[in-house]
C-alpha cells in the first residue's frame, strides 16, 4: 500500500528542533513537491528532502548510502546528504539535509550555449557511468533491456488510438499526430540493437531537464538521485534527449567518449521514445511538452541509426 503523509513547514521546524537543533532557528521555505519528496529551503545554505509517500523511503536511503561515495569523482555539484533525519514528530520516515544548490531547472531556464552544455553533461555522465559494485541498487524500470518496458508502451499507444488518455490524445490525430505503427516499429528496431554486455555501471536513473540546474546560463548541478541504480547507461542517455538538441549530440558524445555509431545510441533512442510516451501519458501536465520533445528526438535519432 502506498501510504502518504501530510508535510508542512511547521513539521520541518519541529523535526529540526528535535534532531538538529543548530538548524532549528533558520527560516524554512517550501520549494517544490515532486513524485516522492517535498523540498524545503532551510536558511541560505541548506535544503531538506522530506518523503511524502512510503515508496520514496528506499530511494532516499539509496541517496544517503551511495551519493556521498560517488560525488567526489563527479565534475558538477550534486545534493550530497550532509545530515540524516529519523522518523519523528508524527512523520513516519527518514529524511535528509542537503546543500542548497543555486540555479533553476533547465526545463524552465535552458542553457545559453547548448554546445557547451552538451560537453559539460558528456563529461559528467562519463564520470558517473563507471562500473558499479555488486551490491549497488537495481531498478526493474531503469538500466535493463528496453524490451521489458514494451507492454507498457503498447498499452499507452493503444490508449492514444482510442482517445482515452488526455496526454496522448494528440499523438493519433490532428496536426501533431505521429504514425503510431512507426513508433512501435522503431522501438522494436532499437530493441534489436546489441545489448549492454559490459558490467553494470552507475546510472542516475532520471536525468531529464527538470533534474539539471542552470545558473547564469550554464549547467550548474545535477540533482534528484532518488532513482540512482546500476545497469545499461542507455537509460540515462535516452532521457538526456530532453535537454540536448540533436545537432549537439556529437558534442555530448565526444565528451562522453562513445561515438554515435555505437549501438548504445540506438538503445538510447528507444529509451527516449519510451520515456516520452510515458511522460505524455502521465498525470503531470506541466512536463508533457518535455515528453513530446523526448518522443520527437528519439524517433528522429532512431530513424537515423537503425
Amino acid at each position: 500500500m502506498n501510504h502518504a503523509a501530510p508535510n508542512s513547514s511547521a513539521l520541518v521546524h519541529e523535526l529540526l528542533a528535535e534532531q538538529h537543533p543548530d538548524l532549528a532557528g533558520l527560516p524554512v521555505e517550501p520549494v517544490a513537491r515532486g513524485w516522492d519528496n517535498e523540498l524545503y529551503r532551510v536558511g541560505d545554505e541548506w535544503a531538506l528532502r522530506l518523503p511524502h509517500r512510503e515508496q520514496a523511503v528506499p530511494l532516499l536511503l539509496n541517496e544517503l548510502m551511495w551519493l556521498p561515495r560517488l560525488a567526489p569523482r563527479l565534475p558538477l555539484p550534486t545534493p550530497v546528504p550532509v545530515r540524516r533525519g529519523e522518523p519523528g514528530c508524527g512523520h513516519p520516515w527518514p529524511w535528509s539535509v542537503v546543500p542548497w544548490l543555486p540555479g533553476r531547472s533547465a526545463l524552465l531556464d535552458p542553457p545559453t550555449d547548448p554546445a557547451q552544455a552538451a560537453r559539460t553533461l558528456g563529461g559528467f555522465f562519463a564520470a558517473l557511468h563507471r562500473p558499479a559494485p555488486g551490491d549497488a541498487p537495481t531498478n526493474p524500470s531503469r538500466g535493463g533491456p528496453l524490451h521489458g518496458r514494451l507492454p507498457m508502451l503498447h498499452e499507452r499507444l493503444e490508449l492514444s488510438r482510442q482517445g482515452r488518455n488526455a496526454g496522448l490524445e494528440h499523438l493519433a490525430v490532428g496536426e501533431t499526430a505521429v504514425d503510431l505503427s512507426e513508433v512501435e516499429a522503431l522501438v522494436a528496431a532499437c530493441c534489436l540493437a546489441p545489448r549492454w554486455s559490459a558490467p553494470p555501471v552507475w546510472i542516475h536513473g532520471d536525468p531529464h531537464a527538470h533534474n539539471i540546474l542552470v545558473d547564469a546560463g550554464r549547467i550548474s548541478a545535477v540533482i534528484d538521485f532518488g532513482d540512482l541504480t546500476s545497469g545499461d547507461p542507455a537509460t540515462d542517455l535516452g532521457e538526456l534527449h530532453s535537454l540536448i538538441p540533436p545537432e549537439h549530440l556529437p558534442d555530448f558524445a565526444a565528451a562522453y567518449g562513445v561515438p554515435l555509431s555505437d549501438p548504445l545510441w540506438l538503445r538510447a533512442a528507444g529509451w527516449a521514445i519510451y520515456l516520452g510516451v510515458a511522460i505524455l501519458g502521465g498525470p503531470d501536465a506541466t512536463i508533457r511538452p518535455m515528453g513530446r520533445t523526448l518522443l520527437d528526438r528519439g524517433l528522429a535519432q532512431a530513424r537515423r541509426l537503425r
